[in-house]
């Protein structure tokens, strides 16, 4: 990875060479110039992913070095250095444009944690471009599997909701594909060049949830040793996308409510206000209606968020869809877009689903795994969609050859782990097992690997 471009510019030159001291490693290239006309030369020949410059020079001042550098690299973020007595004219520069201000004297480690913050926040800026552009058509609206009925009001839906701004939450059981409806609205919204965050609201325990959306100055707690920036500034004009938000404690439905409410955010440990301007889609496998009845979820925050509700059906209600979503799901493996039997569709066709579409797209890769040729045939389905008993005593291999049970289930996690990369918690899924009874078998099977 390139390391990142720092231009220092001060009128001192003692100061320069301080500063560039401090900050110059192999992570950082550092460029020092004595004036802000110096530094227009340098910004001529290289671009910078952070200028520090002082506000008070003589000939070229900071405001004017901030206006030029936002007009040659809009993308390159200004940090101001200035005494106390301008600390106003500094306020001001960051209503232009400037990302903050640091007041002399000041420690070194304290512009560190600024330049840090600044280069964070454009590395995940960075991330989240490469995502979009690698996502960009996976998640567009004609991505979206289904033909039936109830799919096409889905589409309509989505193309309506996008053009808004509206507050969007997205209901359905799981496996139902809400994040995906998700990122089709963004995608085709005006904000799809911009950052889509997504944060499960049930994955984290209430601190560790809140400091992720709202940041943290340092102090905060035990181990915030430096600043950070929340989701939902890292959205910036995109869309953050809270999900399951129905499983959100009460002390932090409060916090989400006064988001929407103010549009504003204030970190923990912090007192200022953090104006807020991405989008908002919530989701939930919850029935709010219920919860709202039995006060675990605040109705103010219920009515804040169902401005736009989009309902996702089962897929036991769309059971038209499964032969679209199994060619779907064959297609994204790289696999021949007929390589299922007729045969196999039916039973699939029969199944309640009770995972839903995400049900489906496991079973349809572990059916590739198990596949000895290029058509997956009934036998590669998974036992109890046969209606066998889980594991069949032995099983004939191409060259009518009996393999043991130990034999088989060796065979399967190796074609399972290669097919997962390695990734050990993914080939568990793929096998229908737990990630620490995968790690037994791998124990007593592949003692080696």
């Amino acid at each position: 990875m390139q390391p990142a471009k720092l231009l220092i510019i001060d009128d001192e030159r003692r100061m320069c060479a301080v500063l560039k001291a401090a900050f110059e490693n192999k992570d950082m290239a550092v460029t020092t110039a004595d004036s802000g006309e110096a530094a227009m030369a340098a910004l001529t020949v290289e671009q910078f992913d952070v200028v520090l410059s002082d506000i008070k020079m003589p000939g070229m001042s900071g405001l004017d070095v901030l206006v030029k550098v936002k007009e040659k690299s809009p993308e390159t973020e200004v940090l101001l250095m200035t005494a106390y007595a301008d600390a106003q004219t500094a306020v001001e520069a960051m209503k232009n444009g400037a990302y903050d201000y640091i007041i002399k004297p000041f420690e070194i480690d304290d512009l560190r944690h600024k330049i840090s913050n600044i280069l964070e926040k454009r590395h995940l800026k960075a991330e989240n471009k490469n995502l979009r552009r690698q996502l960009k058509n996976r998640f567009s609206i004609e991505n979206i599997v289904g033909h039936s009925g109830a799919m096409q009001h889905i589409y309509q839906l989505v193309e309506k909701v996008a053009t808004s701004d509206a507050t969007v939450v997205v209901r359905g059981e799981s496996g139902t594909g809400k994040e995906l409806v998700a990122k089709a609205i963004h995608h085709a919204s005006t904000r799809r060049d911009e950052p889509f965050i997504a944060i499960n609201c049930s994955a984290l325990p209430e601190n560790l949830l809140e400091s992720e959306l709202f940041g943290y100055e340092k102090g905060a707690f035990t181990g915030a040793d430096k600043r950070k920036p929340g989701l939902f500034e890292a959205a910036e004009n995109g869309t953050i996308f809270l999900d399951e938000i129905g499983d959100m404690t009460p002390a932090t439905q409060v916090k989400i409510l006064r988001v929407l409410q103010n549009r504003e955010i204030v970190h923990l440990g912090g007192t200022q206000t953090i104006p807020i301007r991405a989008r908002i889609i919530a989701a939930t496998n919850k029935n709010l209606e219920k919860a709202v009845r039995q006060n675990t979820f605040r109705e103010d925050l219920y009515y804040r968020i169902n401005v736009f509700p989009i309902f996702l059906p089962p897929l036991r209600e769309r059971k038209e869809d499964i032969p679209d979503l199994i060619t779907h799901f064959l297609q994204m493996q790289n696999a021949a877009p007929d390589g299922i039997e007729s045969k196999a569709i039916r039973i699939l066709m029969e199944y309640a689903w009770p995972g839903n579409v995400r049900e489906l797209e496991n079973i349809v890769e572990r059916a590739l795994i198990m596949s000895s040729g290029n058509l997956i045939t009934i036998k590669d389905l998974p036992p109890h969609l046969r209606g066998e008993a889980e594991l069949p005593l032995k099983i004939e291999n191409s060259a009518d050859d009996m393999l043991t049970i130990e034999e088989m289930e060796k065979r399967m996690i190796q074609r399972a782990l290669a097919k997962a990369q390695g990734n050990k918690t993914h080939a568990a899924k793929l096998l229908g097992i737990t990630r620490r009874q995968l790690y037994s078998k791998m124990e007593r099977l592949l003692p080696s690997h």
